[in-house]
């Protein structure tokens, strides 16, 4: 059972030998069992942070362009330093197929840090990256910290204090206008709850952090301030362009939460309880067996002259039936700017007008410059254009 899943509980291992054997060992029993399991299939605990350096030397030379780093702390004894032994402190680690497919991919990366277990603990740091189909991508793997700064990059965390911490370092790369950084709305929100009880207020401010414009988060923050102007005194003393999608300036591409990293945790879930070269070694294997199956899925798409990405067709689409009740004026001719009258199917009722700018690629709701592909008042813009030439 061990083999086949590493992560398999105490409870579960009890049961299975209860129900095998006739006789129900205790809880300790068990788990000391499991963890000599481990060491017979996966290696011996201590020994695998000696296979560390090689395993980073080894793949550095069969696999050029791999990064890996690994950092160690002096011991002392009896105040001296011992020059024969040293401690782990730190790995960093990523492969080169994660490197290039980061070049096409959208400037965001997601950080969520998941607890390993076994004879000795850690945190493992995943770093995820998502392309225009909406795949994910590991970016890199930390027992620790340090990801290279790109510039553009926006880092959306979980306002852990370790990653803070490098993030808002003077000398780590990480500072505004070279990257961002934005918060975990979902995570924030889990916090406001601690001071704040109560589904309803929690639902405001998850609501004005979505909103897409000043005017949307305004109408959802007065509600707020109407039920407790504590509420919005809280609230405020976080800077708004790490919670709030309308202050983001893009950089989010929708992205709120830090999902996307959390649902590869999930995938991990089974290596946290090996020992540390083991760990290391199912990442390759794991990434391995993605880049693969997802490289087939690509050549079948081109394969059926699909050159573009299934999943912005699809809401493109979506949009398109969207704009057929949208009266479009034409605004100002030389910036390509236009003013969108949105009516009901009868035109009987007008429910807004927005002014979009093809130039700019800007729209007063806000969608076009968030997402990053054109709302419904965009495609009728260019459908108006393409009319008139």
């Amino acid at each position: 059972m061990v083999r086949a899943d590493a992560s398999v509980s105490i409870k579960v291992l009890l049961n299975a030998t209860a129900s095998h054997y006739g006789f129900r060992p205790t809880y300790r029993r068990v788990w000391m069992a499991k963890q000599k399991a481990v060491v017979l299939i996966y290696g011996d605990w201590d020994e695998s942070y000696n296979e560390l350096p090689r395993w980073v030397l080894g793949v550095q030379v069969t696999m050029p362009g791999s990064i890996a780093v690994l950092r160690t702390s002096p011991v002392r004894v009896g105040g001296q330093l011992d020059k024969t032994q040293a401690y782990f402190h730190r790995l960093l680690w990523t492969f080169p197929p994660c490197i290039e497919a980061f070049r096409h991919c959208k400037l965001l990366v997601s950080i969520d840090g998941t607890h390993i277990y076994g004879k000795y603990g850690g945190t493992l740091l995943v770093a995820i990256a998502q392309d225009g189909n909406s795949n994910i991508l590991p970016v890199a793997f930390a027992l620790v910290e340090n990801v290279t700064p790109q510039p553009g990059l926006l880092v959306i965390f979980d306002r852990h204090n370790g990653i803070k911490a490098a993030l808002e370092a003077s000398d780590g790369g990480w500072l505004p206008p070279i990257t961002y950084r934005a918060f975990c709305i979902r995570h924030v929100a889990a916090n406001f709850a601690l001071t704040f009880k109560g589904k309803d207020a929690r639902r405001l401010l998850v609501n004005a952090a979505y909103a897409k414009t000043e005017v949307e988060f305004d109408y959802w923050f007065d509600i707020l301030r109407s039920e407790d102007p504590a509420m919005c005194d809280w609230a405020n003393q976080i800077e708004y362009s790490l919670w709030t999608h309308y202050c983001d300036e893009g950089r989010r591409f929708g992205h709120m939460t830090t999902n996307i990293s959390e649902c590869v945790n999930s995938i991990l879930k089974g290596v946290r309880n090996l020992p540390v070269c083991s760990l290391v070694k199912a990442t390759y294997g794991w990434l391995a067996e993605l880049f693969v199956r997802k490289g087939r899925e690509a050549e079948a798409q081109l394969g059926t002259g699909q050159q573009f990405s299934q999943h912005l067709v699809k809401c493109i689409e979506a949009n398109l039936k969207t704009a057929r009740c949208f009266t479009v004026t034409l605004y100002d001719r030389d910036n390509s700017e236009y003013t969108v009258a949105e009516t009901t199917p009868t035109g009987s009722f007008s429910l807004g007008t927005y002014r979009v700018s093809l130039g700019s690629q800007t729209c007063d709701c806000g969608y076009f410059q968030a997402l990053h592909f054109p709302c419904p008042h965009t495609l009728a813009c260019c459908a108006y254009w393409c009319t008139k030439l």
